[in-house]
């Protein structure tokens, strides 16, 4: 039996967006307009609107509105993490933050992707790549985080930075590229 497009979507493989994953994405954006339209609510009030339609939401984790993102149901946010205004992920894939993870305001992190070649783009297909995204980081505003990256635990990413490979445990980087900078 061949899979659905939403199947290839999750596993990361080539993708066409069809009327199943339209459908999602209209309700995830219904659900969006909602969460953003709660700013005047208190805390744990967002927390259970964030709770209907992210993947996960651990224990204290806040995501200040406006917020954007594709699906929802592909992030998953560790305990304490914290999200500032703005803040867009592209969730095609898994998007995890670990605990106590802080994120500054207009941080963008993306999981879709597009094919390389342009002949394979003009068929209209993509994927995803995961991001993942450890404890006790900090990610100053403004960054990008591209598909496919890794951020060890305990790591620091400089405002404005475009974070293109994986960073280590412990590690600061900032630039475009980002590159790593002594602590």
């Amino acid at each position: 039996m061949s899979k659905s497009e939403k199947q290839k979507m999750l596993a990361g493989e080539l993708y066409r967006p069809d009327a199943e994953l339209a459908a999602e994405q209209l309700a995830t954006k219904v659900w969006i307009a909602r969460y953003n339209a709660a700013l005047a609510l208190p805390v744990s009030q967002r927390h259970a609107i964030l709770s209907e339609r992210l993947g996960h939401v651990g224990k204290d984790a806040v995501i200040r509105p406006p917020f954007f993102c594709d699906y929802g149901y592909n992030i998953r946010l560790g305990d304490g993490v914290f999200l500032n205004f703005n803040c867009v992920i592209l969730d095609v894939v898994e998007v995890s933050i670990g605990d106590r993870t802080q994120i500054g305001p207009a941080v963008q992190i993306y999981a879709a992707d597009h094919p390389r070649d342009a002949e394979t783009r003009r068929q209209g297909v993509e994927f995803g790549r995961p991001v993942r995204i450890g404890s006790d980081v900090w990610i100053g505003g403004g960054a990008i985080i591209l598909p496919g990256v890794t951020v060890g635990d305990g790591a620091l990413i400089g405002a404005g930075s475009v974070v293109t490979r994986d960073v280590g445990a412990g590690v600061t980087v900032a630039g475009n590229p980002a590159r790593p900078r002594k602590s």
